[in-house]
């Protein structure tokens, strides 16, 4: 069984599953998440298989994001409960990414609803401006 083929998401895409489809272009289509945080949890996913962001190609990137922001529009005016939205990708295990076909989460949320984004204990606390410009520094001689 290829990577592809083990892939729900492609399954999804080559309609061997089913899924509620919320909007189909070209590079990336956007469907409802079937355990959604939230009623409305969108997922937006690039056509072409791709396990992390890094992966996933230019065009196809643009075309999520574009997506995700339709998406958080329509769901403010839809009549379904969302005062806020949360975009989020889980890139790799350790970040909590469950399907290892890059996507990107359309939650939407309001004040009490029970989900949770959790900080470290020293989030808050400002980092040093040397360490942060050296980090820049290296981000920026990979970035090329």
């Amino acid at each position: 069984m290829t990577e592809q083929t083990a892939c729900i998401f492609c399954r999804i895409l080559e309609n061997r599953e089913k899924a509620s489809f919320v909007a189909q272009g070209s590079d990336a289509v956007a469907f409802l998440d079937i355990h959604p945080i939230n009623e409305g949890h969108t997922l937006v996913i690039p056509r072409k298989h791709a396990a992390s962001i890094g992966e996933v190609d230019e065009v196809a990137a643009v075309a999520m994001w574009s997506l995700a922001r339709r998406v958080a529009g329509a769901l403010r005016v839809s009549g379904l409960r969302c005062e806020a939205v949360n975009l989020f990708l889980s890139d790799g295990a350790a970040a909590g990414q469950e399907v290892f076909h890059s996507h990107l989460n359309v939650v939407p949320r309001w004040p009490g609803d029970g989900f949770e984004i959790k900080f470290p204990p020293h989030y808050g606390a400002a980092a040093e401006r040397k360490t942060l410009d050296e980090i820049a520094g290296r981000l920026r001689k990979r970035l090329g």
